[in-house]
């Protein structure tokens, strides 16, 4: 059995994402695992990079298990989120697990279990004074900035630094601004504002267009169960069969539906790059190869056309990963994948990657893949 994996961590409409080819019972059994594992976690590294990019560079902690669809569900969150962008979690078992980097801060229980919200403070800092965030919103978020400042004191004349606070309710652009300024006027200059509450891609613009004091984002409900869209469409198609020792037999699947057609092939995806920049994917089948006029053709308009220049950079994204059931391809470290993500990500034009109306990235057929895809529509149509 071969089995084919995409290199880049970046795909769109149309593109398989993983390739099979063995006996078809096989091939059969591994449809329901497959996309399970695929689609869920492809799901929550996309929602993952869109909220990354909507904190600029700021960085983005992933806080989710608690409201994640299971134990299970939520390991593969915490993994898929580092991958698309997150740069910790505060899944300790992630962590250990997939070597993750854990950050978090203490719960409002532990508040809650002092009689002192300053005392709760101190006995922290005692137990974490090299990693020491303080969440402040128990009771009072500004009364609690003061009562941190305090701890953040103590802290310093036993030789360690306050990391910074938290805000997990309320206004957050106000309160972050006014606790910027109590932190500032107190000398912790370099403590950082980290904020949690129902984040997302959308709430996070908001907030830093109003001028939110923010620095670091823990981000959970929204990004681990992928809120706005909670379940990714990929779908796992037979594209062609053959007899041992025999030519391949195409197959199609047919729908009232033109973007439910299925595309027949031995499919490869090919990306293109000028200038440091992906101009277009084209999928094309690996037996027919690709026609000399680099064009790629719309599967729903056949009128859309791109001409690719010659000179461009060509990449295929499919890689084999095992043969004959063994591995072929060593499978990277959780960090390379996340950094390989974002290399990736930042060769598209900005214009792809915006929330409002994005540009369409051009993604086609070979043009003699789509002309033997329309033949097969035809004649299971009976159409001459």
């Amino acid at each position: 059995m071969s089995t084919q994996f995409r290199k880049g961590p970046s795909y769109f409409q149309y593109e398989p994402l993983v390739r099979i080819r063995g006996p078809i019972i096989q091939g059969q059994i591994l449809e329901t695992a497959l996309l399970n594992i695929v689609n869920f976690q492809t799901l929550i590294a996309t929602k993952a990079a869109r909220i990354c990019a909507a904190t600029r560079g700021e960085p983005v902690l992933e806080f989710g298990l608690r409201r994640a669809q299971g134990v299970d569900g939520a390991l593969a969150a915490s993994r898929a989120a580092y991958i698309g962008g997150c740069a910790a979690t505060s899944n300790l078992l992630a962590g250990r697990l997939f070597g993750m980097p854990v950050k978090g801060t203490h719960a409002h229980s532990w508040i809650m279990s002092f009689d002192d919200e300053l005392e709760a403070f101190r006995a922290y800092a005692k137990a974490m004074p090299n990693n020491c965030v303080f969440l402040v919103d128990t009771y009072d978020t500004l009364e609690g900035v003061r009562k941190a400042v305090e701890g953040g004191k103590w802290l310093r004349s036993q030789g360690h630094e306050m990391v910074g606070i938290r805000l997990d309710s309320g206004d957050l652009a106000y309160l972050s601004i006014e606790a910027r300024k109590i932190l500032d006027e107190a000398g912790f200059t370099k403590a950082l504002m980290v904020a949690s509450n129902d984040l997302d891609e959308q709430t996070i613009v908001s907030l830093r267009d109003q001028g939110a004091a923010i620095s670091v984002w823990g981000v959970g409900t929204r990004l681990v169960t992928a809120c706005d869209q909670p379940a990714m469409g990929g779908v796992y198609k037979l594209t062609a069969v053959r007899e041992p020792g025999r030519a391949w037999k195409y197959r199609i699947k047919l729908s009232e539906q033109a973007i439910k057609i299925s595309n027949p092939g031995i499919q490869q995806v090919r990306r293109f790059q000028q200038d440091g920049q992906f101009i277009g994917d084209l999928i094309y089948d690996v037996d027919r190869g690709i026609s000399e006029d680099f064009s790629i053709v719309d599967p729903l308009d056949t009128t859309r056309r791109k001409q690719i220049p010659r000179d461009a950079k060509a990449d295929d994204l499919l890689a084999p990963v095992f043969r004959q059931g063994n591995q072929v391809y060593p499978s990277p470290s959780i960090h390379r994948m996340r950094e390989h993500t974002q290399s990736q990500l930042a060769a598209f034009h900005a214009g792809i990657k915006r929330f409002l109306n994005p540009h369409e990235y051009p993604v086609a057929l070979e043009p003699g893949l789509l002309e033997l895809k329309t033949k097969l529509v035809m004649q299971a149509r009976g159409m001459k």
